[in-house]
């Protein structure tokens, strides 16, 4: 394992992340989970990622690294209420702070970070609360992350975050565009997630792929038309590199995330040891230069081709009769695919998509009606 040092800081540069435990990707075994923490502590990982709303994801981190606990970085999230919304409030960061010391039993948390934006909480005021904590010695450093960018920056104005937690695959690349960049400037680091696409990029997902029920996927826009077509031509992409590096797809795809500049950690989040051992078989080798450029002009065109064809699915949702069974699929996707390519920004959009989860998770028999009543507000926005 190779470690890169943030901020005096030494961190392993593949950690491991528990939202699979969530329940989000199907059920998983917690004492198989466990022993895959283990395993990845004796290889050499140090860094772990969980959340307060990851099922009993702080819980199953305690147990497993009570025994090396002084020895590894633990990394928790706070920002979403009991009633289902955003909240960075100090009395919310207070109390969940040691709802989540208690439930990991820990003393501390290496780093505490904002998991959600709270339009309603002034950023100081937020970052007040965190400082506090520190303070207090019941964190060390705080992160931010799933923030627009113009709040990013209000958080590096006004605090000093040790690191921003983004979405960057080979199959999501925004973030290199919007974030690397502005993380880089203010010297915080970047934590990655889903870094294989959620799967996509480990050459075991084919066009029909089944997924168990209640499996994120099933909804997730990048498995959803042009967008997992394209994903798939860069898997396939992939495999083609390892099989001239000699190594998998997947270890490919996390290799690449690791090339970015300013990238301090990838999350993977293997549920078993054999899994977890191919992942941390990324670290210890590069990407050549020639390879990395030659990627890049592949997925700049790739990128004009994905945009032209998001383009005329939007228009077709957005303007076409909704099939009852796709609706929320497809309002999902045209809402993701308006921000990927440029026609609203996350602020515009953000509204849209907490209402089309609330209405799915009512369910209820006006469902088609307001799904029509989003389909006609978002018109304007059509190509």
């Amino acid at each position: 394992m190779q470690y890169r040092f943030h901020q005096n800081e030494r961190i392993s540069e593949i950690g491991l992340g528990g939202y699979a435990l969530s329940g989000v990707y199907g059920k998983k075994d917690t004492e198989q989970f466990i022993n895959v923490i283990r395993r990845a502590y004796d290889l050499g990982v140090t860094f772990y990622d969980v959340a307060d709303i990851y099922g009993p994801a702080e819980e199953i981190l305690g147990r497993a690294v009570a025994s090396f606990r002084q020895k590894v970085w633990i990394a928790t999230k706070v920002g979403w209420s009991s009633e289902g919304k955003p909240d960075c409030s100090p009395e919310h960061i207070f109390t969940s702070c040691e709802q989540s010391l208690n439930r990991i039993k820990t003393d501390y948390l290496d780093l505490y970070q904002i998991h959600f934006n709270d339009p309603d909480t002034p950023v100081e005021t937020t970052v007040g609360a965190l400082e506090r904590l520190q303070v207090e010695g019941k964190i060390r450093h705080y992160g931010i992350g799933h923030l627009p960018v113009d709040r990013l920056a209000s958080y590096f104005e006004i605090g000093k975050p040790f690191s921003e937690m983004a979405e960057l695959s080979a199959v999501a690349r925004s973030a290199r565009e919007r974030i690397l960049p502005l993380c880089q400037a203010q010297d915080v680091g970047v934590i990655a997630f889903s870094v294989t696409g959620r799967g996509l990029l480990t050459g075991k997902i084919t066009p029909g792929h089944a997924f168990e029920q209640g499996d994120l996927r099933l909804m997730d826009p990048l498995f959803q038309r042009e967008r997992f077509t394209s994903a798939l031509r860069v898997a396939e992409r992939f495999q083609t590199l390892g099989n001239q590096y000699g190594k998998t797809p997947v270890q490919v795809a996390i290799a690449w995330v690791l090339a970015q500049p300013g990238l301090l950690c990838a999350l993977t989040g293997p549920s078993t040891i054999p899994h977890l051992e191919e992942n941390l078989g990324a670290s210890g080798w590069v990407i050549d230069e020639a390879d990395l450029s030659e990627l890049d002009s592949f997925f700049a065109a790739e990128d004009r081709r994905l945009m032209h064809e998001q383009a005329q699915s939007i228009r077709i949702i957005l303007t076409q009769d909704l099939q009852p069974e796709r609706a929320f699929n497809d309002l999902l996707y045209a809402l993701e695919s308006l921000v990927e390519i440029k026609a609203a920004n996350e602020e515009e959009i953000m509204p849209y998509i907490q209402k089309l989860l609330s209405i799915r998770e009512r369910a209820s028999i006006n469902s088609t009606h307001q799904l029509r009543e989003i389909q006609a507000a978002l018109q304007h926005y059509a190509p």
